[in-house]
């Protein structure tokens, strides 16, 4: 039998505070009868947890402050087996904290209080000289640190460019894959065609795109259904592609896995709490075939 993927991601681990109202807040206004919950979250422990749970060996690499919210952030994915010695406990700063609020819709706005992510360096970080088959970061770490990343690493690197700020130019030609965003597209835009990288670009309900030298060179719908709480469901997609990426080689049918994968994601509340299984991504998936 084929071994799982070895995957080491090194990224971002908050506690999600979840307030889930009928209508999302505009700017100056208070919206009440708020339902408040505890999840964890961070997009560098979304996208290890889900490529856990669809079948991957996963180590997470990043820092937690040494307080409560610590164990409640790390809580799932100790208890799905992801690697967590890459991970170091720093005493006088508070674990990262996203405070999101979700509407009945299952539209999300999000604010991080990056806390103990923010430390993240090479003075922090493990020893990155492992076996892995791929390394996946994400932009919720220092800029200085991807580009540390970037440099050290061996193998495949994938990127997940969000939240979108701005980054060295060499960073991008470093990635075998970048993970983008319509939005995050926009925002780096000459700078992410010039790369040679694989570009994975989601249109959220609409499916997502490959491209390659700026050539379109796979699409996959996404199934359709009726969203829950879209929170973590790019950071599903993101370790669902990975994963299947790596399993198959085949840049559609991992593109095709990863649409089902998020699509699944969105039908529970949380982020964590809603990372699909194997079974459930299948399931789906032979729905839109």
């Amino acid at each position: 039998m084929k071994r799982p993927p070895r995957i080491r991601v090194i990224g971002s681990i908050n506690l999600d505070i979840v307030a889930r109202v009928h209508t999302l807040p505009r700017p100056g206004e208070t919206v009440s009868g708020g339902v408040l919950a505890h999840y964890p979250g961070g997009k560098g422990a979304n996208q290890a947890l889900a490529a856990r749970k669809l079948g991957a060996d996963v180590a997470m690499f990043g820092c937690v402050g040494n307080d409560s919210a610590a164990g409640q952030a790390l809580a799932l994915l100790e208890a799905n087996h992801v690697d967590l010695t890459g991970v170091a406990i720093l005493d006088g700063v508070a674990t990262g904290v996203a405070l999101i609020a979700v509407d009945a819709a299952g539209e999300n706005q999000i604010v991080v209080a990056p806390g103990a992510n923010a430390l993240v360096s090479p003075g922090t970080l493990a020893d990155l000289s492992g076996d892995y088959d791929a390394t996946l970061c994400q932009l919720e770490l220092p800029v200085e640190t991807i580009t540390y990343l970037a440099d050290t690493v061996k193998g495949l690197l994938c990127i997940n460019l969000a939240p979108a700020k701005p980054m060295p130019q060499e960073v991008l030609d470093r990635a075998d894959i970048l993970v983008v965003n319509e939005t995050e597209a926009a925002f780096y835009g000459d700078q992410l065609n010039s790369s040679q990288a694989l570009i994975i670009r989601t249109l959220g309900a609409e499916g997502a795109i490959a491209l390659q030298n700026g050539k379109e060179i796979a699409r996959s719908a996404s199934p359709e259904v009726l969203p829950v709480d879209t929170t973590g469901a790019g950071d599903t997609f993101v370790g669902a592609f990975i994963v299947a990426f790596l399993s198959e080689g085949s840049v559609a049918n991992a593109l095709a896995y990863a649409c089902a994968a998020g699509a699944a994601a969105t039908l529970q509340a949380g982020a964590q709490t809603s990372m699909p299984s194997r079974d459930q991504v299948e399931a789906l998936l032979d729905l839109t075939v």
